[in-house]
């Protein structure tokens, strides 16, 4: 029996849910495999990297989906989909980041619609649908290295409480945003995301108002880099050892000025969700190996707040 890669669902001999092809068109009834293996995403991203306006260090490839043909196609321009293909370097990448994407979603944290769809060599890509995009025009959006005046190359140059220090200055309503800094920070230190650097923070504009765009590129990297530090940008000055009073007392309460029954329930929901998460890790497309690394993480770094 397979899963779908969208939607996790068991599905028979079908390699997606109907229910999985509807959340990406109403009236998509089959999708195709994307017409490309991975090392030709991975040469094709590189190609395109300087025509296209997503960057970083993972390949990436601008794509819309054609509903008629029942296919995704690469485009320089107005793509709706940005389409990550399977690292040449670290394992399960694609899987991972599609996993760590819905972990996020269970305990409230805004992601775009995203999932997983097959290649024509039977690999997975990972795809999210583009926040800063419409039909008809683009939203402004600002990553916080732009706001603090940093570059590509200087992105981990900064500091969680510099990130405060922008919500506070451009956010419509700085409070909110605080709270889900917070939310931000303590899941990306409970899934070992050490990477969430300047450009991984963005402020977008709705419905007139300022506030922090939907989360974007959560990736457990400790299993798959085996990374020494616990995050990228330090709190407190630090970048490994913290400990709760670091995360509560410090940053939420004296940094963020949140109350401390407010952050006690952010915490509470975070313990409510620890079976749902195994849940989702297990019915994830990670392998054995990865699933096992990954559950032992997130039970390792939660002791710390027990």
């Amino acid at each position: 029996m397979n899963r779908c890669p969208i939607t996790y669902e068991l599905c028979d001999d079908q390699k997606y849910t109907q229910k999985g092809l509807k959340l990406l068109s109403k009236s998509l009834k089959n999708l195709k495999d994307f017409p490309y293996t991975s090392k030709e995403q991975i040469q094709m991203a590189a190609q395109f990297a300087s025509k296209l306006s997503i960057q970083g260090v993972q390949p990436k490839l601008s794509v819309t989906l054609n509903v008629k043909e029942e296919v995704f196609e690469i485009v320089e321009k107005r793509g709706r989909f940005i389409i990550k293909p399977p690292h040449h370097i670290y394992e399960e990448v694609p899987q991972n980041e599609d996993l760590t994407m819905r972990l996020a979603a269970v305990v409230g944290i805004e992601v775009p619609f995203h999932g997983m769809i097959y290649n024509i060599d039977n690999s997975l890509s990972y795809f999210i649908k583009r926040f800063d995009r419409t039909r008809s025009h683009k939203i402004s959006v600002e990553d916080f290295s732009q706001l603090l005046e940093r570059s590509r190359d200087t992105k981990y140059e900064s500091s969680m409480e510099k990130v405060v220090s922008v919500i506070e200055k451009h956010c419509t309503f700085p409070l909110m945003e605080k709270l889900k800094l917070f939310r931000l920070v303590i899941f990306n230190f409970l899934v070992g995301n050490e990477d969430m650097h300047l450009k991984n923070f963005t402020l977008i504009r709705r419905e007139n108002k300022v506030e922090l765009s939907p989360a974007y590129d959560l990736l457990n990297t400790t299993i798959i880099m085996k990374a020494e530090e616990e995050i990228a940008l330090p709190i407190r000055g630090k970048k490994k050892k913290l400990n709760r009073s670091d995360f509560v007392d410090y940053f939420g309460i004296e940094r963020l000025g949140l109350s401390a029954s407010i952050l006690e329930n952010e915490l509470s929901k975070f313990k409510e969700s620890l079976n749902s998460w195994k849940r989702l890790i297990n019915d994830s497309f990670l392998s054995e190996k990865m699933r096992s690394r990954y559950e032992k993480l997130i039970e390792n770094r939660w002791k710390k707040f027990e």
